[in-house]
């Protein structure tokens, strides 16, 4: 067994495909969620994904798969099956993760918000841990020792933005990329916006961080992913580190402890 994983996290916007050899991830690509997607146009989005990184359908061992959107999950699997002939593995409808679920109904939480708290309780040794993912919508999950508490969920960056858009004609769009680390106050319609998005979310997750620490004992580490996270940053005194691939890093993680061919 070579140990060749493909890593899949389908979120509501964007699907994200990893390729893992060994305990490294190689490559990561990012892909629009469409509904419309058949288990060929997904098994070819695959095949391209490999020949680019020069590993054959082949040689992977399994699919791993984190997934919001239940429609997919048949047409992965299907996909999988055709195009790799090996088994496609859900995370975690398929295997339990050694996380106690605190959810007054554990089935409510999203795959994707148990695999970061796995991943983050198993890359970070303080007692306590928030983990926040800045994608459709922001999510903060809190971890005591191997206990998921539950967390929060919050309007997500870009959504925001673009509801904002549709409702408001005459604003611009904008890159959400500020230079400065200090809020100003906007003397321009894109300064307005950019400022209020990046400091705005800073300030809720600074602040919620600060409410949340009240729940948990010991040391706090916070961690972010998620595409926004890296912009967000440098403004966002709360956050201790970012990992963009936490999702697919727990994925991995999965496979070497977890998984039993």
């Amino acid at each position: 067994m070579r140990e060749c994983v493909l890593l899949i996290d389908v979120g509501n916007t964007n699907t994200k495909i990893g390729l893992g050899v060994k305990n490294k991830i190689i490559s990561t690509y990012v892909l629009p969620t469409t509904l419309a997607e058949t288990a060929d146009t997904f098994g070819f989005k695959i095949f391209s994904i490999c020949r680019l990184s020069s590993i054959s359908l082949d040689e992977i061992d399994v699919w791993m798969v984190s997934s919001v959107v239940p429609p997919l999950n048949t047409i992965i699997s299907r996909a999988g099956e055709k195009y790799s002939r090996c088994k496609v593995v859900f995370v975690p409808e398929d295997m339990d993760l050694p996380l106690e679920n605190r959810y007054a109904n554990p089935r409510e939480v999203g795959s994707d918000r148990l695999v970061t708290a796995y991943a983050a309780r198993k890359l970070f040794s303080s007692p306590g841990l928030i983990v926040i993912d800045f994608g459709t919508a922001t999510t903060l999950e809190c971890v005591q020792g191997n206990t998921y508490l539950g967390g929060l969920i919050c309007p997500g960056v870009l959504s925001s933005l673009q509801a904002l858009g549709q409702k408001t004609a005459k604003l611009p769009k904008i890159s959400l990329d500020v230079r400065e680390e200090e809020m100003q106050i906007g003397d321009s319609t894109i300064t307005s916006m950019t400022h209020g998005f990046i400091f705005g979310f800073a300030s809720m997750v600074d602040g919620l961080c600060e409410k949340l620490r009240e729940f948990l004992t010991g040391e706090v580490t916070v961690v972010g992913t998620g595409g926004f996270a890296p912009k967000v940053r440098p403004v966002c005194k709360s956050l201790h580190t970012i990992m963009p691939d936490l999702l697919l890093k727990g994925l991995l993680m999965a496979f070497h402890e977890l998984y039993k061919p």
